[in-house]
């Protein structure tokens, strides 16, 4: 045996061994392939969601963010004004602004907000309306959903819930999210913690409680100014009757979730579990600057909407922040459900349900009994088409298909892919790939000694021949998966890598091992080598 074609044979066999250490372990056994093998909610059964981003409140936020820092860029040039208010998701107007100053306003305006268009400049009272512009609008919508997904998928991968899809779903303009959870077949606490919104809100209290909303309206004389807004409490406070309490506080919130640097579980001075904050370097100077300025006001932490407490400010702080949970406290698995959201970051908008199923296990039992079975039909069905055609290369076929499979395994394993339903017919599609490839080169083979040529050279210039006409077909299919896996959708996906792989070592198999196997045949015999092809 030449030193070439043993060099061949260790690469061969030590890709071979790798590859089943990877998907079976060492020793091998069934329990490590069910392990390595990752498998998809079609296949291992659980939760299928489909999510709805509010993307309205995205804007929302950023108009009061924009009106928070015209706010404070207005006050440091001495520029005086009545009110500044939001009008419409999208627009908000500053009432009563020194018309002396309206050049410096429309500079401010300019360099602070320039995706904001100044819309109208109208009455006795002086009032500026800006709106956010269109296109501007849609990267914010958009920008909404990306960090949703992130989000959410920082919540579940904390959870624990191995490979979830998470990803965006339906057509350009629906702003909706896919979520797949494989083995979760009791989805409440997942759902509660990815529908939290857990949009903490520090406002500044201007006056209450309230027993009622009516009544904090009534301090008004029924409608509030458009810089107020009445928010409920989870405190039942007894001064106000003891059934509800009612909070009138400022419309822009003087820091947000945006501001979080980090959130963990800890104890009130109750010893109750409760959830303490850190802000960053800038939430850290605003809030500063905020207490500061209001010390003795009252300070309402809200949380998705709703007074967790009002706590009196008594003098400047910086840092950090503790979330208690009203009369009754939060139970410890709630604290560290909140201190989870809040640290994996803030959803920027609100979601809602569109679909939701649950997929039972002995449904996808099912399916990889079926899938199995679909599968080593095609596998036994060509493997014998091979042997009576080809003979007994036929048998150099079988090895470099079972090889093929086993790298697609190995591979699979090692990149922690996800198997689905569609995979598996990327896999059998494989083996018809697979065998394509060496129908072509035994095909030439047989062309070559049909010209008189003996074994040994119609092999070599057979497998020279054909390869590139190999890796031409390999390389338009890898194209096409690779479209698949860009632009499709989970299923489809799980089609796309199992057919990328099943190309990739395809192309190991028929042109490497298979023409290995031949060339250590042909170079055993002694008398002039034959070919049963």
């Amino acid at each position: 045996m030449s030193k070439r074609i043993r060099n061949r044979l260790i690469v061969s066999l030590g890709v071979t061994v790798f590859a089943i250490f990877l998907v079976a372990g060492f020793p091998p056994t069934l329990d490590n392939v069910r392990e390595r093998i990752r498998l998809g909610l079609d296949l291992k059964g659980g939760t299928h969601l489909v999510l709805e981003v509010v993307t309205d409140d995205a804007i929302r936020a950023e108009s009061d963010q924009g009106i928070d820092g015209l706010r404070e860029a207005m006050n440091a040039e001495g520029i005086v004004f009545r009110q500044a208010s939001r009008v419409e998701d999208d627009r908000f107007q500053f009432v009563g602004v020194d018309p002396d100053r309206d050049a410096d306003v429309r500079r401010i305006f300019r360099d602070q907000l320039p995706e904001w268009n100044l819309v109208s400049t109208s009455g006795v009272a002086n009032t500026y309306v800006l709106e956010l512009d269109s296109a501007t609008q849609a990267v914010y919508r958009d920008l909404a959903v990306t960090q949703a997904i992130q989000t959410i998928r920082n919540r579940i991968d904390s959870l624990g819930v191995t490979e979830p899809v998470i990803q965006e779903y339906g057509g350009a303009g629906r702003y909706e999210i896919l979520v797949q959870l494989p083995g979760v077949d009791d989805p409440g606490r997942v759902k509660t913690i990815m529908q939290s919104t857990a949009l903490l809100e520090l406002k500044l209290v201007a006056t209450g409680p309230f027993g009622s909303q009516q009544a904090a309206l009534g301090n008004y004389g029924g409608a509030l100014p458009l810089d107020l807004q009445a928010v409920r409490s989870v405190e039942a406070d007894l001064t106000a009757g003891g059934a509800e309490a009612w909070y009138v506080v400022e419309s822009v919130a003087a820091i947000t979730g945006r501001d979080l640097k980090n959130a963990y579980q800890s104890r009130d001075e109750n010893g109750r579990p409760a959830v303490t904050f850190g802000l960053t370097v800038d939430g850290s100077q605003r809030f500063g600057r905020v207490t500061e300025q209001n010390v003795g006001r009252g300070l309402a932490i809200i949380l998705d909407g709703r007074i967790q407490s009002a706590p009196t400010i008594n003098g400047r702080i910086t840092q950090s922040g503790l979330i208690t949970g009203g009369p009754g406290g939060f139970s410890i698995q709630e604290a560290q459900d909140l201190a989870l959201v809040l640290k994996s970051g803030a959803l920027p908008a609100s979601i809602r349900y569109l679909e939701e199923r649950v997929v039972g296990p002995s449904l996808g039992a099912d399916s990889i009994r079926q899938g199995i079975m679909a599968g080593s039909v095609s596998l036994i069905g060509v493997l014998v088409f091979m042997l009576f055609y080809y003979r007994l290369s036929g048998v150099n076929a079988a090895v470099a298909m079972i090889l093929n499979l086993i790298l697609l395994f190995g591979a699979l394993a090692y990149f922690e892919a996800v198997l689905t339903l569609p995979g598996i017919a990327g896999i059998i599609l494989t083996i018809g790939v697979g065998i394509d490839s060496n129908i072509l080169i035994f095909e030439r083979i047989r062309e070559e000694l049909r010209a008189g040529k003996t074994a040994v050279s119609a092999v070599v210039t057979s497998f020279n021949r054909v390869f590139i006409t190999i890796v031409d077909t390999h390389l338009a299919a890898l194209i096409s998966a690779m479209f698949l896996f860009l632009f499709g959708t989970g299923p489809v996906k799980g089609f796309a890598v199992t057919l990328v792989i099943g190309l990739i070592a395809n192309v190991f198999t028929a042109v490497f091992v298979s023409r290995t196997l031949f060339e250590w045949l042909l170079g055993r015999s002694e008398r002039v080598p034959t070919l049963s092809i």
